[in-house]
């Protein structure tokens, strides 16, 4: 198949174009290059088109393929309420000009990235009141060490669980509420157009050619260049946030899965988790991180974020069923490869 692939000079970009092509797919790709995450004056790699979806001419480039496959985005968390829009602009309308562009030329198989961020802090369950979604943490709470949410109706301490697939939306960031709007969007573009889309919603995504010390990076590349500068990793709140880290290499795998199953997949949207399936705190990873890569000894810092989740986990069955994938790379393994994998300096 022949796949237009956005986001291609991205870190997860460049890991699906490599495995799509290993799997005898052809690759075209976009990427808008956006500084923040490729530094000024950065070079579009072999087979990459320079362009911002939202102005490129895109009709000829999706009418000559035969499933696209979108990775382009701001990613990060965002800082405050002034990061809207911006994320708006690249993720949502980004996305809606590439899904109107599609209809234009009427290609109807999606590919794209979602992400943990759209459940928010996931789901709980309370002793008394059963399945619930955490009460926002409050200040006075972090101030004092306390970390944990709690049950929105009664205060009462909660524990997390799994979450599936039909967990409700908790958008907590600007990310998070820009992955929210593509996947409604892509949801309207399948009813609208008879189409079919599959979006995969990445859990804590790490591996070589993580972006170093960009708004870009998640906390293991923070970790890893913390690291690499000879200092000690810092962990925010206690270190027990429970997380699932997923290798990049696995990503592009299920996307592969994915593009290869969306061909005949129903009309409509399916979001499938894409996870490791094995669970790790924030603090362990960093331990074990700092270890492979015999250095410093990770400091807890007590730091926070009101807005950062506590504890985010999800099943991986709905991906290995509907997909046929299941992640091959463990933590202990890829964390490991992580310590002396080379990052990507802007």
């Amino acid at each position: 198949m022949k796949i237009l692939l956005t986001g291609a000079a991205g870190f997860i970009g460049l890991h699906i174009a490599a495995a799509a092509r290993e799997a005898g797919h052809e690759v075209v790709g976009i990427d808008a290059l956006l500084p923040q995450a490729h530094g000024p004056g950065a070079v579009a790699p072999e087979g990459v088109v320079v362009g911002d979806l939202r102005t490129a001419p895109l009709d000829d480039l999706i009418a000559a393929s035969d499933v696209v496959c979108h990775q382009a985005a701001m990613v990060g968390n965002g800082v405050d309420a002034q990061d809207l829009p911006d994320y708006a602009a690249h993720n949502d309308y980004g996305s809606a000009v590439l899904l109107a562009a599609m209809a234009r030329v009427g290609a109807k198989k999606l590919v794209f990235a979602s992400s943990m961020v759209v459940y928010g802090d996931g789901r709980y369950t309370c002793a008394e009141h059963g399945d619930v979604a955490p009460a926002v943490r409050q200040e006075s709470d972090l101030q004092r060490g306390d970390y944990e949410p709690k049950c929105p109706r009664c205060g009462a301490e909660i524990s997390w669980h799994e979450i599936s697939e039909d967990t409700a939306f908790l958008p907590r960031t600007s990310y998070a509420a820009s992955k929210v709007a593509q996947e409604h969007y892509a949801s309207a573009w399948c009813t609208l157009e008879s189409a079919r889309a599959i979006g995969l919603r990445y859990h804590n995504v790490y591996g070589p050619g993580m972006p170093a010390d960009t708004p870009y990076s998640g906390v293991a590349a923070i970790f890893r260049s913390s690291l690499a500068r000879g200092e000690a990793p810092r962990v925010f709140e206690d270190g027990a946030q429970m997380r699932d880290f997923v290798h990049v290499r696995d990503i592009a795998r299920a996307n592969i899965r994915a593009i290869e199953e969306v061909c005949t997949h129903p009309e409509g949207l399916t979001a499938y988790n894409v996870a490791s399936g094995q669970t790790y705190t924030i603090g362990a990873m960093a331990k074990r991180l700092s270890r492979a890569a015999t250095g410093p000894e990770p400091v807890i810092t007590g730091d926070y974020r009101a807005f950062d989740v506590r504890h985010i986990v999800a099943s991986p069955e709905a991906a290995a069923t509907g997909l046929g994938f299941r992640a091959q790379i463990g933590p202990d393994e890829g964390i490991a490869e992580l310590a002396s994998a080379p990052l990507r300096r802007r």
